[in-house]
C-alpha cells in the first residue's frame, strides 16, 4: 500500500461511475437475464484471423494495432426461430486490447453517431447494422449476417449470452473521466491513444504537436455552441459544434512544454478567424476548441472543464463483499495469527530443551548442556 498523488478533470455535474465486466475473462462474473431467451443461441463456428481481416466486418488493421490488438477471433452463431421457421445467424469478432482503457478507446472510434446504448447493458452500443461492447480489455463487434431477420430481442439475446450484463471491479480500472454531458454530441467522443487515430478523427489539426510519444492521452467531443442543442440522436439543430480536446500528460512539466509549443505554432487565444484554437493548461491537463467560432463560445465550452487534485491509498477495491463477510475474513486471520504465534513459542520452548539434553549426552563440557545450564540465567550469588 502506498500514498499517492492524483489528478482527474470533472464536470460540473460531477463524475459518473462506469460500469462494466468481462465475461470472457477468467476473473469475470457473468449473469443472465431470464427474460431473454439467450440459452436459444449456438456458437457454430470459431477461428482467428489475422489484424488485417477485421477489415472485413468494419475494423482497420492499423488502428487496431495501435491500440494494441495483436489478433482477433471471428464467430459465428445460430439461432433456430421456431416461430419464423427459419434459421437465423449473426456473427461476433472478438478482439483483445492491451487494456482496458485501450478497449474502451475503440468502442468510442468506432461507434456512430446513430448508436445509442443498449438499455441494461454497461458500455455496449447498438444500431442499425450491428453492436459494439467492452469487456476489460476486450472489444467486440456484433454483427447480423446477410439474410438473417433478426428482431431485437433475439439480437439482444446474443449481446447479453456473449457479453453478459453485470461489470465487474476490475473492468471499471483504468477507464479515462468521462467529458462533460452540457451541450455534448452523443456519441461524438473519441478516446485516443496514438498518431493514426488522432489523425483521422482530426484531419485538420497537427496531431504531431500533442505528444503520443510523451505518454499522452486525448478524449475528444463535439459541442453544440451557440444556438444549437444536441438532441438524442446526435444531430445539432441550428448553432455549430466545437470540436474539444482534453490532452492528459503523465506530469505537469511535460504538459507546461507541450502547451508553449501549441501556442507558439497555433497561436493559442489569438483571433485568427475560422483558425482560431483557444485552450488552456490546468496541472497536467492541457484543453483546446477548435471551430468555436469566438472566443466567448469557447470559453463557455472550456469553463466546463476544471481539475481537482486529491490523494488516495492504492489499495486493492474489496468487491462485492458485504461488511459482515469482511469483519469475519479479519476475524479469522487474527485468529489465524495468533494460532501461528503459539505454535512457534512452543516450537521453540521445545527446541530449546532438546538441544539441552543432546549436547549433555554429546558435548558434555559444553554449558550449555551442563546441569548448571538447566536454566537459563545463572546468578551464583554467594555469601
Amino acid at each position: 500500500m502506498c500514498l499517492k498523488g492524483c489528478s482527474r478533470f470533472v464536470t460540473r455535474a460531477g463524475v459518473c461511475a462506469l460500469l462494466m465486466f468481462v465475461p470472457l475473462a477468467r476473473a469475470q462474473n457473468s449473469s443472465v437475464v431470464p427474460l431473454i431467451p439467450a440459452a436459444n443461441w449456438h456458437l457454430a463456428s470459431s477461428q482467428d484471423v489475422d489484424v488485417n481481416e477485421v477489415s472485413r466486418w468494419g475494423g482497420d488493421g492499423a488502428i487496431e494495432r495501435e491500440y494494441g490488438v495483436q489478433s482477433a477471433q471471428y464467430r459465428t452463431y445460430r439461432l433456430e426461430d421456431k416461430l419464423a421457421g427459419a434459421l437465423q445467424v449473426a456473427g461476433v469478432v472478438i478482439e483483445q486490447a492491451a487494456d482496458t482503457s485501450a478497449a474502451y478507446g475503440l468502442l468510442t472510434y468506432y461507434r456512430a453517431e446513430d448508436m445509442a446504448p443498449e438499455k441494461g447493458m454497461d458500455l455496449t452500443v447498438s444500431g442499425a447494422q450491428g453492436a459494439l461492447a467492452v469487456r476489460g480489455k476486450v472489444f467486440l463487434r456484433f454483427f447480423r449476417l446477410a439474410g438473417s431477420h433478426l428482431s431485437a430481442d433475439q439480437f439482444r439475446a446474443l449481446l447479453i449470452l456473449v457479453a453478459g450484463t453485470r461489470p465487474s471491479a476490475d473492468g471499471m480500472a483504468g477507464l479515462p473521466t468521462p467529458l462533460p454531458t452540457a451541450g455534448l454530441v452523443s456519441g461524438s467522443e473519441k478516446y485516443l491513444l496514438g498518431l493514426e487515430a488522432a489523425r483521422r478523427v482530426l484531419p485538420s489539426f497537427d496531431s504531431d504537436l500533442i505528444g503520443f510519444a510523451e505518454g499522452a492521452e486525448v478524449e475528444v467531443g463535439q459541442y453544440a455552441i451557440g444556438s444549437g442543442k444536441s438532441n438524442p440522436a446526435g444531430a445539432t439543430q441550428g448553432g455549430t459544434r466545437a470540436t474539444v480536446l482534453a490532452i492528459t500528460y503523465p506530469t505537469p512539466q511535460i504538459a507546461r512544454e507541450r502547451f508553449k509549443l501549441m501556442e507558439k505554432m497555433l497561436g493559442i487565444n489569438q483571433e485568427r478567424g475560422n483558425e482560431s484554437v483557444y485552450g488552456k493548461r490546468s496541472s497536467s491537463f492541457v484543453f483546446l476548441a477548435l471551430n468555436s467560432g469566438s472566443k466567448s463560445a469557447a470559453t463557455k465550452v472550456l469553463d466546463e472543464f476544471a481539475v481537482s487534485e486529491q490523494v488516495s491509498w492504492d489499495q486493492r477495491y474489496p468487491g462485492r463483499k458485504s461488511v459482515v463477510l469482511q469483519m469475519l475474513e479479519l476475524i479469522l486471520a487474527n485468529l489465524l495469527l495468533l494460532f501461528l504465534l503459539a505454535s512457534f513459542a512452543i516450537f521453540g520452548g521445545i527446541s530449546i530443551v532438546l538441544s539441552k539434553r543432546l549436547a549433555r549426552k554429546w558435548l558434555p563440557d559444553w554449558e550449555w548442556g551442563s546441569e548448571e545450564g538447566k536454566s537459563l540465567i545463572t546468578l551464583n550469588l554467594r555469601q
